[in-house]
């Protein structure tokens, strides 16, 4: 395992970054300190940076709520979103024409249909005893624990109704506090015994998405692609199962439990101990993104 202080000591080493977005460039409500800068230059020497997220909005609904934290357009190629991987399942039918929303009203963006589609299917938003399948974009409380949900998953799961879910993510966390994903509602109707649906990290469709996004910009091979996370079970899943370099951020998710400090590098120890915890086995480690 290695410990990097800085992305330039090995980015010579890659044409493209396939970049996390929560817990690696901002943290809900601002720019992690150096990140957005770190991007910039690696641009500068002609690198190629895929912002390759699980927010379930749509690349243009997170281009403008990233503007709004402070990451500019210039550290960044574009931007491939589990929202835009599960919409274009959903609008070919992947849970039925009648589906129940579960999530924030503001998550309404991902109901527009993709431009990509050219016959899509019509979708119609129904109350959940009316409808064909589940749309989890996230939960309706991200401070409540997910089990709020069990009444409503029973009644679905009787009837067999699958979820969709458009964010694999289990929880991120908004400057200082932590909040539940659409992940955890999957996670927790999968094991009531319903059926989840994945489109974003860990699971291949949203790498082919970013591929495709990198594609229509330059062609680089996978083994000229370093990605870079903090999730376990997201970033370093999906990197590691796409067999792509991995530099993996301590100090996002795993942040106490590696002693990674704000600015700091992380306990070798305690760094040691929680990548054989997880699983993690990263190219590089680096405290935070700078």
């Amino acid at each position: 395992m290695t410990i990097i202080r800085s992305l330039s000591e090995v980015s010579d080493n890659y044409r493209a970054l396939f970049v996390d977005l929560w817990g690696c460039v901002h943290d809900g409500v601002r720019p992690i300190p150096g990140a957005v800068e770190a991007l910039r230059a690696y641009r500068k020497t002609g690198g190629r940076v895929i912002l390759v997220t699980n927010s379930p909005r749509p690349r243009a609904g997170v281009a403008k709520q990233i503007a709004g934290f402070g990451v500019t357009e210039d550290a960044y190629d574009d931007i491939a979103t589990s929202g835009d991987s599960a919409r274009v399942a959903m609008f070919r039918g992947a849970v039925g024409n009648k589906v129940w929303h579960l999530g924030p009203d503001h998550d309404a963006g991902f109901f527009e249909v993709p431009a990509i589609l050219t016959d899509p299917a019509v979708i119609e938003r129904v109350p959940l005893e009316q409808a064909e399948g589940i749309v989890c974009t996230g939960p309706f409380d991200p401070l409540a624990d997910p089990s709020v949900m069990r009444p409503q998953f029973l009644a679905a799961k009787t009837r067999g109704l699958k979820l969709l879910c458009a964010n694999p993510d289990i929880v991120v966390d908004r400057g200082e506090t932590r909040e539940w994903c659409a992940g955890a509602l999957a996670q927790l109707y999968t094991e009531m015994g319903g059926e989840s649906l994945y489109f974003g990290k860990p699971h291949p469709p949203i790498y082919d998405l970013a591929r495709r996004r990198l594609g229509a910009i330059e062609d680089i091979g996978d083994s000229s692609i370093l990605a870079i996370g903090d999730g376990p079970l997201t970033d370093a899943a999906g990197a590691m199962g796409e067999d792509l370099d991995l530099l993996f951020i301590s100090g996002g998710l795993g942040a106490e439990e590696t002693g990674t400090a704000i600015g700091g590098d992380p306990d070798p120890e305690k760094l040691d101990r929680y990548l054989a915890e997880t699983g993690v086995v990263p190219t590089y480690t680096i405290g935070t993104l700078r």
